[in-house]
């Protein structure tokens, strides 16, 4: 079985799980252009934090609409993939964790899922993202590594330039403002050069951390995924959303 990638996808609003889009688009291709179909998905989402950890552990997980304000199609959604008990187990064991049998997968997970592989028919175990500094969270993602060589595919979902207190509503998509190209050049720079250290201290190494990333979540699994990874990191998507929402994709494997 082949070492499955690691992958990065700021996820942006929830309205990009409907239709058609580039987004869309190149996630699909991503999935569809793996040399081996992922045996299951372990994921970790901006939207499910915990003070400890937690895995979902159910047969058939469902989803949560845990959002508000949207059209009402967006809460018809569904995502019917299957749980995976067996690499629950493992994960839970790994990571130390609990088993939470009665979670939902967030829009952070289902809403990207959907495109990467819309049959729902690959086996989905979330993982709860801690709150934590970012060393224990590259920690935590050096603890999922290993699931990659049994043909696991692990997916962080967030945000590389995310603060909903800057949004502008009236932007097109794909337009964003100046600081914001700036800050994800930044933290893009950094991935590509192996700067790892000015990573995990960004509040202190950049002052323009706080107003890319008002608030971490979104930005931590950035770090969980660098701790699963290896190899030199690729885009698979770049976009924006209300010029100040990264819809950066990046993998590495």
């Amino acid at each position: 079985m082949r070492t499955q990638p690691v992958l990065f996808v700021s996820h942006g609003s929830p309205m990009l799980a409907l239709g058609d889009s580039a987004y869309a688009r190149a996630l699909g291709a991503f999935a569809a252009g793996l040399p081996e179909r992922p045996r299951a998905v372990l994921v970790v989402s901006a939207h499910w934090q915990t003070p400890d950890l937690r895995v979902t552990s159910s047969r058939r997980p469902g989803v949560l609409h845990d959002f508000g304000g949207f059209p009402r199609e967006l809460y018809a959604l569904d995502y019917p993939a299957p749980g995976d008990l067996d690499l629950a187990a493992r994960a839970a064991a790994a990571l130390g964790a609990e088993a939470d049998p009665l979670r939902p997968l967030d829009h952070g997970a289902w809403a990207v899922l959907r495109h990467l592989f819309p049959g729902a028919d690959v086996p989905v175990v979330q993982v709860s993202l801690p709150r934590a500094a970012p060393p224990d969270l590259v920690a935590l993602g050096e603890a999922l590594r290993a699931f990659r060589e049994e043909g696991i595919l692990i997916l962080a979902s967030g945000g590389l330039v995310h603060n909903l207190s800057l949004v502008d509503w009236a932007a097109p998509d794909g337009q964003a403002e100046t600081w914001a190209l700036d800050a994800e050049r930044w933290f893009l720079e950094r991935l590509g050069d192996g700067r790892r250290e000015e990573l995990l201290d960004h509040r202190r190494a950049w002052p323009q951390s706080r107003r890319a990333a008002a608030t971490t979540e979104h930005l931590d699994p950035l770090f969980v995924a660098m701790g699963a990874a290896d190899g030199p990191v690729r885009t698979v998507f770049d976009g924006w959303q209300l010029a100040t929402m990264s819809l950066r994709c990046l993998a590495w494997g």
